[in-house]
């Protein structure tokens, strides 16, 4: 059953408000055993998103099944399931659900752990998360919504390049490997459920080898739970009865390979053990789109305290030249004590996904100018919400609860991944499929970030409590501009992805978005005009990734 986006009673508005937030990165929603109704098995010749060609991997063949190496591949497997213990077989059982689904409620519960902002010091100065130490006070990441929109596209596209790469080995190697070890020696068990597919390479491994390298890279003080659960999912393959050590060592490196195409300044190289019948054979990997997580503009979002100075200035400019008279124009401070200094001004800066820098202006101007802060109809805007900030209801504060994301959880953009993950679930894509799904609802939700960051920074409108300070929010206050709302621009975006790929339940996610959005407003903190002009640039930018999903090959 999907989840209820109405919610009328005081018990279901208490439920909403205890804040998700959990340190353990291993549970997760309820799934089930993975039997996908198609295998798509020539997902191999859909568009990549990052790398150019998949023979550039140069992964080689796999040993033949006569020989003495792949014969004692799987009596190792058959001596390992014959004592199998507990937890092996709960760690196969957790697998066994699939390996994207798994890993994305892994990426929102490590989202959720970091995203908590750092406390002042005791002269009210901010410290800020250093990635080169990030076990420090306070820990790196600080996963706020456009970080954590940014990490989860990485990743999400890190295993869909992957696995669109295995699938091509998959058919290329199809009649040297044709059989999974279950299928080889009737003495082995399938202990996860048969899926008609070669082995080799596996996609377990590559799923492991791609998520983990990247994650380990985003969220590098959690590496140990990383490189354990990574491990845990090559195991399960492999006690599973489904992949033998040359399937998986073959696909551990292709998915690392992959996620060096995204995150390496030069060529990676990769020993696969025991393929092709020789002791080691060594991947040579010519990337392309080299190093594009080092390169992105991330370096650059948070800026100095002299860049933060001037944006008071830049804003003055860009409403002059929009026509504005900015004589008695009020722009955007922080309202927490002390002043905190504003959350990544210079994400807009930030590459996108399927949208070009010229592509963000264009939408950004497509949309309203917000209203003048001395303007009519910014006190009518103000009046509406002072009437929600003090009538809300019970329907409406559990609205606004259930949609706050804020600190501590897995923010606005974990909140739509865990909305797909139901839809992707049970229309039981294969794991390609399902890595396609979250690649590009990801990639409309960062590229959403980015347009949303470049127009709060562009215009510096201040929030409605710092116009009227008797507003009281029901939610945290968020430290950035208002214009335009982060939630609807998300939202928007989110659903205009997911209508896509779910068109039947097109109304369903439309109804959510436009409940994310209005909670903005029952929480008193954004404006009607804030929300209105975010869905409109939600929509487009959403509409950039649709386009590029309707022409990859694999509808």
């Amino acid at each position: 059953m999907k989840k209820l986006y109405t919610l009328t009673t005081l018990l279901l508005t208490l439920l909403v408000i205890a804040p998700f937030s959990c340190k353990d990165i291993t549970g997760g929603e309820e799934l089930f055993p993975l039997t996908p109704t198609n295998v798509d098995a020539n997902a191999g010749t859909w568009l990549p998103d990052i790398t150019t060609s998949y023979p550039v991997f140069g992964l080689p063949a796999p040993a033949a099944t006569n020989s003495a190496a792949y014969l004692a591949e799987l009596a190792n497997i058959k001596s390992i399931q014959s004592k199998l213990t507990t937890e092996q077989r709960k760690t196969i059982e957790y697998w066994s659900v699939g390996g994207v689904l798994r890993w994305n409620q892994v990426f929102r519960k490590l989202v959720a752990k970091y995203n908590l902002p750092p406390a002042p010091n005791a002269d009210g100065s901010y410290p800020a998360p250093d990635a080169e130490n990030p076990f420090n006070d306070p820990q790196f990441p600080f996963a706020n919504p456009p970080y954590a929109a940014r990490a989860y596209s990485y990743v999400s596209v890190a295993m869909y390049d992957a696995l669109r790469a295995v699938w091509y080995y998959k058919d290329l190697y199809k009649s040297t490997r044709p059989d999974s070890p279950y299928e080889a020696d009737n003495g082995i068990q399938a202990l996860m459920p048969k899926i008609d597919l070669p082995p080799y390479p596996s996609e377990e491994a590559t799923m492991s080898g791609a998520a983990a390298e990247m994650l380990k890279i985003l969220f590098p003080a959690s590496v140990e739970e990383i490189t354990r659960l990574a491990a845990d999912q090559r195991n399960a393959a492999k006690w599973a009865g489904k992949a033998t050590d040359s399937d998986i060592s073959a696909g551990l490196a292709l998915g690392k390979a992959v996620a060096t195409a995204m995150t390496a300044n030069s060529t990676g190289l990769f020993t696969i053990p025991g393929v092709s019948g020789s002791s080691t054979t060594t991947l040579n990997v010519t990337l392309a789109s080299r190093g594009r997580l080092r390169t992105d503009g991330i370096g650059n979002a948070i800026g100095t305290s002299a860049q933060w100075a001037a944006l008071t200035d830049s804003a003055k400019v860009h409403l002059t030249k929009a026509g504005r008279d900015i004589t008695n124009e009020i722009f955007w401070k922080s309202l927490d004590a002390p002043a905190r200094p504003p959350m990544l001004p210079f994400f807009g800066n930030v590459a996108a996904w399927k949208m070009t820098k010229a592509d963000i202006t264009k939408e950004r101007m497509a949309i309203a100018v917000p209203p003048s802060t001395s303007s009519q109809q910014m006190r009518d805007e103000l009046a509406e919400l002072k009437r929600y900030a003090t009538n809300v209801t019970r329907e409406q504060i559990a609205i606004g609860h259930k949609w706050a994301d804020g600190a501590g959880t897995y923010a606005p953009p974990g909140h739509w991944n865990d909305i797909a993950e139901e839809y992707i679930r049970d229309a039981k894509f294969s794991e390609v499929r399902a890595a396609r799904a979250f690649a590009l609802l990801n990639m409309a939700m960062h590229d959403a970030a980015v347009a949303c960051w470049h127009t709060k920074y562009y215009y510096f409108n201040p929030r409605p409590s710092q116009l009227d300070p008797s507003i009281k929010t029901t939610t945290g206050m968020p430290n950035f501009p208002s214009y335009v709302s982060g939630h609807s621009t998300f939202s928007a975006a989110a659903a205009n992805v997911l209508s896509y790929l779910f068109p039947t339940k097109s109304i369903e996610f439309n109804a959510m978005a436009e409940e994310a959005s209005l909670s903005r407003l029952y929480g008193a903190i954004h404006y009607r005009s804030d929300i209105e002009e975010g869905k409109k640039l939600g929509k487009k930018v959403g509409d950039y990734t649709v386009n590029f999903g309707q022409t990859d090959g694999a509808n």
